[in-house]
């Protein structure tokens, strides 16, 4: 279900046409300041992480991992939104962002890792080269609570609302139209309204929560639901990659600034499998995945850069960076290596702890009695 498309903020159409809708001219502005150079890395972003996507989901398919969440489709939605934050804010991803966690410096070998099953949480978002972003998140909404507390400490500690737009924080957090029907979504914004906590939701209405859709999700658009709770809310063209940079760009710095919290719904499409596990022919047609192919992000924003004079040249050079990109994470994904058993004692707590000490040491020798001989000579099988 979608809201009126007189209140959608659309800034071109899907023949790539700049055909601002009347919602999208008070961004009109803003979008006329991106820069050439910025438009052409809105285009990389998309066409790399799709190559991207696309070869994990082939190393999926050839028993390299254990699951994968393909992104296609809503690429736009998750580049226009990663490119919007500073890099002062923290992004709380759902499972699917991998464009999100890709600008932010997480490499994506990090998301494999996670998948493949050699890593508890897949990289460190206390460190400096990951962009402030928190770990990928498989229990659907928890998130946003995670996302609305870490926002409220921000306020509570003064990062927030103090007039230095170069230092003030916000947060955004991204979760799906399914994940909507979960209570701790709901909490959430409670919370980030009742305390006017600089969260902004981003939620991806993709039009599926696996094989439920969206007319059974809810007899309201989205966008309505967290207009609800007091929270001004946006609905956007989340197949355009500029609308979904303008709308979280004002977003994020209203939230910023101390104005409370935000939400958007970006309506876009999942154009493959909710994961590798699904098989979407089951409960979907081929005519309505072909509807949504005409409004692909990335054939839109192809079109409406060459009709600005991208040359040839610039297409070539971007296909060649997503076709490096997807050999060199297959390439480092095959060199992986099983982690030792012990692994999974580190991290349990944040410092060292004689309980973890003490399991490590059992393990150990539990190991180890597998190695001494029997009384017959032999060994333990």
């Amino acid at each position: 279900m979608t809201s009126s498309e007189t209140d959608i903020v659309r800034v071109l159409e899907a023949d790539g046409r700049f055909a601002p809708s009347a919602a999208a001219e008070q961004y009109l502005p803003l979008i006329d300041a991106i820069s050439d150079a910025e438009l052409e890395q809105f285009y990389r972003d998309m066409v790399v992480i799709r190559a991207i996507d696309n070869q994990a989901t082939n190393l999926q398919r050839q028993g390299q991992l254990a699951l994968w969440p393909p992104s296609r489709g809503q690429e736009a939605a998750q580049v226009g939104s990663a490119r919007a934050a500073r890099a002062q804010d923290t992004l709380f991803p759902s499972y699917r962002e991998h464009a999100v966690t890709r600008i932010r410096g997480v490499d994506t070998l990090s998301i494999i890792k996670l998948m493949r099953g050699v890593s508890h949480g897949g990289w460190d978002p206390t460190e400096s080269v990951n962009g402030n972003t928190r770990l990928y998140t498989l229990v659907l909404g928890s998130q946003t609570l995670h996302a609305t507390g870490y926002a409220m400490g921000l306020t509570f500690d003064g990062k927030t609302g103090t007039g230095d737009a170069e230092r003030d924080e916000a947060v955004i957090v991204y979760y799906g139209d399914g994940a909507s029907s979960q209570g701790d979504v709901h909490e959430a914004m409670v919370f980030a309204a009742s305390y006017q906590a600089p969260t902004v939701f981003f939620l991806q209405n993709n039009q599926w929560a696996i094989s439920v859709p969206v007319a059974t999700q809810t007899r309201v658009p989205f966008v309505k639901r967290s207009a609800g709770y007091g929270i001004e809310s946006i609905h956007v063209d989340g197949n355009d990659v500029l609308a979904s940079y303008a709308v979280s760009r004002v977003a994020l710095d209203e939230a910023r600034s101390g104005k409370g919290p935000r939400a958007i719904e970006a309506e876009t499409y999942r154009l493959g499998a909710h994961t590798t596990s699904d098989d979407p022919t089951k409960y979907r047609t081929s005519e309505e995945e072909q509807s949504w192919e005409k409004r692909d992000p990335i054939t839109r924003m192809r079109a409406f850069l060459a009709g600005k004079g991208a040359s040839a040249s610039f297409f070539e050079d971007v296909d060649a960076e997503a076709s490096d990109a997807a050999e060199d994470l297959r390439v480092r994904t095959l060199a992986l290596e099983s982690p030792t058993a012990n692994l999974i004692f580190d991290h349990v707590y944040s410092e060292p702890h004689p309980l973890m000490d003490e399991q490590r040491a059992w393990r150990e020798q539990y190991e180890a009695s597998f190695e001494q001989p029997t009384q017959n000579g032999g060994a333990h099988a």
